[in-house]
């Protein structure tokens, strides 16, 4: 008799709850196209289904909500010319956009790691509740992608130059902070979210303004960490001056020119990523500023294509994820080579082959 293997996602009716856990625990609940094809259809028949109220996602294991989309597999696929390279990334930004455009209540328990693709699992959606187990990263630039999954929507909406900053860097965020950052709705400590979960499935036809009394509730009773200030805090004005350029090459003199020792360690950061993810990075949050979710996933579609066409995304693959030696041999290996006309190709419209809705 052949064991029944776990499903990789578990999705279940509790009460009036629509409840999406993701349960790959032992490779951090990463996300791959046969776990999107689960949630999407899934998630439109709740937001339909009258007996549905609200929409609970979660991870499983304790240790990540979900660190990322499967993207080894992705890049398997982009160098036979797999259909994957395409339909990963379609189909996973158009069920980024439909939590995006959730008529109802959608709330993320992002206790855990949360990265990239967890991001866009999370972000989008009403609420988002981190703990103090919270760890949340878009770290695309080092791997020679971009933070995709509507990146180029949320990041620029930040305070500041925030958002530019952790796109660039892929500066880490932890638990409390991932609140302040704004990247979170609310702050709850890890060993009330059992709790909170009953209490709100428990909410009798609730409207948003409900669950977010629930939420805030919670948090007020949260009062880890509540003393301790933003880890960004003494830096929010060097931030939003040194990243305050008209590309990343600015960017890079600024940091130079200022030798103070966070400029130093930020500009030590930005020499290892690919330089073309930097560029493409910077253009598509300076884009995103002023487009709608719908419009930043077309436009992030297009990216992700042009990066599949490209070399960084593969190498920078495997240095990270696969042989782990940590040295990508990015090509270009400067700012300086990589051209403007080949940044803007990387948003060109691909015709009938763009992202649509």
């Amino acid at each position: 008799m052949c064991s029944q293997t776990n499903p990789e996602v578990l999705l279940e009716k509790v009460g009036r709850t629509g409840m999406i856990t993701m349960n790959r625990p032992k490779v951090l609940n990463a996300l791959n196209l046969s776990m999107i094809r689960q949630i999407y259809p899934q998630l439109k028949k709740w937001e339909k289904d009258n007996e549905t109220d609200i929409i609970i996602i979660k991870g499983a294991g304790g240790k990540a909500f979900c660190a990322g989309g499967d993207i080894r597999a992705v890049t398997e696929a982009g160098k036979v010319g797999g259909s994957l390279a395409q339909d990963f990334f379609r189909e996973e930004y158009i069920l980024n956009n439909a939590i995006g455009a959730c008529r109802k209540p959608y709330i993320a328990l992002i206790d855990g790691i949360t990265m990239g693709g967890g991001v866009g699992l999370s972000v989008h959606g009403r609420f988002r509740v981190a703990t103090e187990k919270t760890l949340f990263a878009m770290p695309e630039t080092g791997i020679g992608l971009f933070p995709d999954v509507g990146g180029g929507y949320f990041l620029p909406r930040l305070q500041g130059k925030l958002g530019l900053f952790l796109a660039l860097t892929g500066f880490r965020l932890k638990g409390r902070d991932v609140q302040k950052a704004g990247v979170a709705t609310h702050f709850v400590e890890s060993k009330k979210i059992p709790d909170l979960e009953k209490e709100l499935v428990d909410l009798k036809s609730p409207s948003a303004e409900d669950v977010s009394r629930v939420l805030d509730s919670y948090q007020n009773q949260s009062s880890l960490d509540s003393e301790k200030p933003f880890v960004l805090d003494k830096h929010v004005s060097d931030i939003n001056r040194l990243f305050s350029s008209s590309s990343v090459e600015g960017i890079m003199q600024n940091l130079k020119a200022d030798g103070s020792e966070f400029a130093k360690k930020q500009a030590e950061t930005l020499s290892k990523m690919s330089p073309t993810s930097l560029k493409i990075t910077f253009k598509q949050l300076q884009a995103g500023a002023a487009l709608s979710l719908q419009d930043v996933l077309v436009m992030e579609y297009r990216m992700s294509q042009a990066c599949m066409r490209g070399c960084d995304f593969y190498e920078g693959v495997r240095a990270v994820l696969v042989d782990r030696d940590q040295s990508p041999k990015w090509k270009p290996s400067t700012l300086e080579e990589v051209s403007d006309q080949s940044i803007d190709q990387c948003f060109a419209s691909l015709g009938e082959k763009d992202l649509t809705f």
